[in-house]
């Protein structure tokens, strides 16, 4: 089993004032040659928006973009169907860039701070269609077994968000001093499992808050857990 270990504080950090930003990967101005993407992970950034503020109309083509609010609410412009559409905890949202999109996102509270996850996966399919869509899913139904949120569009997996790609997003919420064997798709495939709160212990590693792990070259993983904990798994191929 091969493993790389980012700890929180080695993250790319950015001060916007109306921006902070942690980036797990390169990205704007944060450069690291060793963090450039994990696999077909390209982006994980962990977002704190002000009241009101957030990002104008940008594009993004051949992109395969999730987003998961974890406090607060987004709203989610695009040349799709050009209306704001609300996404809050809970919810996930996914858009294939594909041959070229045009969107906003914003904080949609006048008065509460929003918390996100962004995450960007190299598609296994240039110049598609682009594509939107959001969906709910129910917090119990993750209480100490997998909740996978997002899959292939080539795979009959009900239940899920799709993306063009060979990947599986997922999250557990696991009580303490519980264990969990994480089975990946193929020895193909790498899983960036962050630590979204709380302490685990993987191959000997203990992650805290924001932590995360990459683990390779191995057909399964055990978790032991510390104290209560929510993680988020992004399965990807290592080779693409």
């Amino acid at each position: 089993m091969k493993t790389i270990i980012h700890k929180s504080d080695t993250r790319g950090f950015a001060n916007h004032g109306w921006l902070q930003a942690n980036h797990s990967f390169s990205f704007a101005n944060f450069h690291n040659p060793e963090k450039v993407h994990f696999g077909a992970l390209r982006v994980l950034n962990d977002d704190v928006i002000a009241p009101s503020m957030g990002f104008g109309t940008h594009p993004h083509d051949n992109m395969e973009i999730i987003t998961i609010p974890l406090k607060g609410v987004l709203k989610h412009k695009d040349n799709m169907s050009d209306e704001w559409i609300p996404v809050v905890p809970g919810e996930v949202q996914v858009m294939s860039a594909g041959t070229g999109v045009q969107h906003s996102e914003i904080n949609g509270s006048t008065s509460e701070h929003l918390g996100l996850f962004q995450i960007w996966i190299f598609p296994n399919k240039q110049h598609v269609k682009p594509r939107y869509d959001q969906k709910a899913f129910d917090s119990e139904a993750r209480k100490n077994k997998l909740q996978v949120l997002v899959s292939s569009i080539d795979e009959n997996h009900e239940g899920s968000l799709k993306i063009h790609q060979d990947a599986q997003l997922s999250r557990i919420d696991l009580d303490k001093e519980k264990t969990f064997k994480y089975e990946l798709k193929s020895k193909n495939h790498g899983v960036y499992v962050m630590n979204i709160y709380g302490e685990i212990v993987v191959d000997n590693n203990t992650l805290e808050t924001r932590d995360a792990i990459g683990i390779s070259e191995t057909e399964s993983f055990e978790i032991q857990v510390n104290d209560d904990s929510s993680l988020l798994f992004i399965e990807v191929p290592m080779v693409f």
